[in-house]
């Protein structure tokens, strides 16, 4: 789904990651008071708190049930082609990429992608597609009520982070990782440092089962300054 950021060495010794449990989050929640009732007596000031894009992107109302989506002959024909870990190897998540580049743009990229193969290239369909990818996850591994549903990245990244920072007084950000170690920040808050924070979360703390835990604090331990801020 997201390219894999260039990354720093690994963090040194001393950065604790911090997995912190929340009852579901839903549609339309305060996610701000969720996160600061979550966050008694586990964080501290000037700790760093990763929220999963899931939970922002659903608090905001950013997901379409996919019942509601019809897809059409080409999204069939891609979707079936599709790595079986691939969010486009369900029509309903592809159809939403084609109505919003459209079906040309779409044969395109997948036409440079069996091409790209060929000459040992890979990942083209995703290069070409960008955005209009990453911003989506598909409705395997969503917790029930929102197993159907097709999640939306969330709006405003870093403003939302900029905004929880301010009220939590802490560094905060909003991340998508994943079990293949790979982990994007899709925003954070001023003076973090973004490859850092995202380096800290490629074992992916936040679990990609039913965990329950869309939260997951990084709390420093080690000799003088966080390594996660600027």
């Amino acid at each position: 789904m997201m390219p894999l950021a260039v990354h720093e060495p690994p963090l040194p010794d001393g950065l604790i990651a911090i997995p912190v449990r929340t009852r579901l989050v839903g549609a339309g929640d305060d996610l701000l008071e969720l996160v600061r009732a979550a966050l008694v007596g586990i964080a501290k000031p000037g700790d760093v708190v990763a929220i999963a894009e899931t939970a922002v992107a659903i608090a905001q109302r950013r997901f379409v049930p996919a019942e509601f989506v019809r897809p059409s002959r080409l999204a069939y024909a891609l979707s079936r082609r599709a790595g079986a870990l691939s969010t486009v190897n369900q029509p309903e998540s592809l159809q939403i990429v084609i109505d919003q580049v459209g079906s040309w743009r779409v044969a395109y990229a997948a036409a440079a992608h069996v091409v790209g193969r060929l000459i040992g290239k890979r990942g083209m369909f995703y290069e070409i597609l960008g955005e209009a990818i990453a911003a989506i996850d598909g409705y395997t591994g969503t917790l029930p009520p929102y197993e159907r549903a097709i999640v939306f990245g969330p709006a405003e990244p870093d403003r939302v982070c900029a905004e929880f920072a301010e009220a939590l007084n802490m560094g905060v950000a909003i991340v998508d990782a994943n079990d293949l170690r790979k982990a994007k920040a899709l925003g954070v808050s001023p003076n973090l440092v973004r490859e850092r924070v995202e380096t800290a979360l490629l074992g992916n703390p936040h679990g990609n089962s039913d965990e329950q835990t869309p939260l997951v604090v990084l709390t420093w331990r080690g000799a003088g300054k966080n390594p996660l801020y600027v």
